[in-house]
């Protein structure tokens, strides 16, 4: 018993294992990125963020702190594809509690776009400003 339980815990740990989960990874984002539009649309706003961020100048809080966002955006955007497909793969037919569940996570996303969209404006748009 003790043996297994050791090897268990030995196979927990292996560097394929862990490799392993970087693949997963990859085929995550790279199923989000073929499937799911806002995603797509997110991904070119942060393209953007960036590039405007390089051409104003932004300093290094500013950055961090755009990064951060764009990650933040991407991973819920991630986890609600997640919610979506998990609850397609319970029921499909349109059940109060399914439509629930995806709305609650399509709001989650929302909000924190909601909030990137206007960090983004309080950084970029002094900035803008000073251009003229």
């Amino acid at each position: 018993m003790e043996k297994d339980l050791q090897e268990l815990k030995k196979n927990k740990r292996s560097l394929k294992r862990f490799l392993k989960s970087f693949k997963y990874c990859f085929e995550g984002m790279r199923y989000a990125f073929y499937t799911e539009q806002n995603i797509i649309v997110m991904f070119v706003i942060a393209i953007i963020s960036l590039i405007l961020g390089i051409f104003l100048k932004i300093n290094y809080t500013e950055r961090l702190v755009i990064v951060l966002l764009i990650g933040i955006v991407m991973a819920l955007e991630m986890v609600n594809c997640a919610i979506e497909a998990t609850v397609d793969l319970v029921t499909e037919e349109k059940k109060p509690m399914a439509k629930v569940a995806k709305d609650c996570a399509s709001g989650a996303v929302g909000i924190i776009s909601i909030i990137a969209l206007i960090i983004g404006i309080m950084i970029f748009l002094p900035k803008i400003i000073a251009l003229f």
